[in-house]
């Protein structure tokens, strides 16, 4: 796929590994330490970021599509994104739950609002065939 405009471009530098890495972007906003899921390290780990990337990116395309079937998204809108890492097969992969909290919509509305806004999310696109995803309007 080629991009016809690229909007943005996210530059991070990331140095060592999941156990005492750091990631830093070139504009200074993000600056962070990496640790092993579950541990104490004091920092946080790809999954933690992935599932905010994609739950922020997400509740934007709810948006985009909430104004084109004029329907007024509520400010209570919230995402709580669960990824998991797995290992079978002596192979590590992931899968992910997105529940979604729509306060104040009809209950098949707000599922069309998911299953659109899924349809054109970048993360779920990049997602789409290579890991499980569920949806679930709670």
């Amino acid at each position: 796929m080629t991009a016809k405009t690229i909007l943005y471009t996210a530059k991070v530098l990331t140095t060592g590994a999941r156990d005492g890495g750091t990631s830093r972007s070139d504009d200074g906003h993000l600056d962070i330490h990496h640790s092993l899921p579950g541990s104490n390290g004091g920092g946080t780990n790809p999954e933690q970021l992935f599932a905010a990337g994609w739950s922020a990116c997400f509740v934007g395309a709810l948006g985009l599509a909430a104004r084109s079937c004029k329907v007024k998204l509520p400010a209570e809108v919230a995402i709580d994104a669960e990824v998991d890492l797995c290992q079978g097969n002596d192979a590590y992969f992931l899968q992910a739950r997105l529940n979604v909290s729509l306060p104040g919509i009809e209950r098949d509305i707000a599922q069309r609002l998911i299953e659109t806004a899924h349809s054109t999310c970048p993360y779920s696109k990049a997602v789409r065939g290579n890991i499980d995803v569920v949806l679930n309007l709670v």
